[in-house]
């Protein structure tokens, strides 16, 4: 499944009251690799920004005024989404304002143009409970580089969110693009049946070993003594030894 990792800036906190999107920035991901195949606007939310909210996002509202409404772009965004997992920190917010914007041209909620929503701002508390999980504080945890972060802004912070949802679920260290499996020069690079290969098998030492239980002892804590391993083992140390 595609994955997007969306993101939005807004002239306020409440699309109940009023509040708009002014920016939407979408980074794709195929393969948990970034593809280049982004997705950015800018809007016309037809109504000032409120003073809190443009400090946070520095976007002024001369600036949005010739900017395209969100109707005019809403098609070309849906058919992006289409069927893909969206990645959002705290997705109830960013998901209000846009169904919201979906409702005032009579159109369905988002939920069923697209495939799942991923609320990273859940599994950052599952993760890290009792600490600040904003995405700064996760850049910083997580060592993802937000030195250029200064303002907030939805295509930067969706490229930011996407490399901390890599590391939240533990898989590659960094981003990098797919190239694909061709020469500079366009050509095909030959398939290699592996099934030929013989791999060998190296056990762990104990070194390697006792990293593992300080990886496994720290998930535990997290999860508050929920991981399945630590109940299982509890378990078989409760049964009592039999004879045969």
């Amino acid at each position: 499944m595609r994955q997007i990792v969306l993101d939005t800036e807004t002239t306020g906190l409440s699309p109940q009251n009023g509040d708009r999107i002014i920016e939407i920035g979408c980074v794709e991901l195929v393969g948990r690799k970034l593809t280049g195949n982004n997705l950015h606007f800018y809007l016309n939310p037809e109504r000032d920004s409120h003073e809190d909210a443009l400090r946070v996002h520095g976007i002024s509202n001369a600036f949005l005024k010739d900017k395209p409404k969100f109707a005019a772009v809403a098609q070309e965004l849906l058919a992006y989404l289409k069927d893909a997992e969206l990645i959002i920190h705290n997705a109830p917010f960013d998901m209000g304002f846009l169904n919201k914007e979906l409702e005032l041209m009579g159109r369905a909620p988002l939920k069923g143009w697209v495939g799942k929503v991923t609320d990273t701002l859940m599994m950052a508390k599952e993760a890290f409970p009792g600490k600040r999980n904003s995405l700064d504080a996760l850049c910083d945890r997580l060592e993802v580089d937000n030195s250029g972060r200064t303002l907030h802004g939805a295509l930067l912070d969706a490229e930011l969110l996407a490399d901390v949802y890599i590391n939240l679920t533990r898989g590659q260290n960094s981003l990098v693009m797919d190239e694909g499996a061709q020469t500079q020069q366009g050509e095909s690079l030959p398939v290699i049946d592996l099934r030929g290969f013989t791999l060998p098998v190296l056990q762990a030492d104990a070194q390697a070993l006792s990293e593992h239980e300080k990886t496994l002892d720290s998930i535990d804590k997290s999860s508050k003594g929920k991981t399945v391993w630590r109940i299982v083992e509890t378990v078989f140390e409760k049964q009592p030894e039999t004879s045969i």
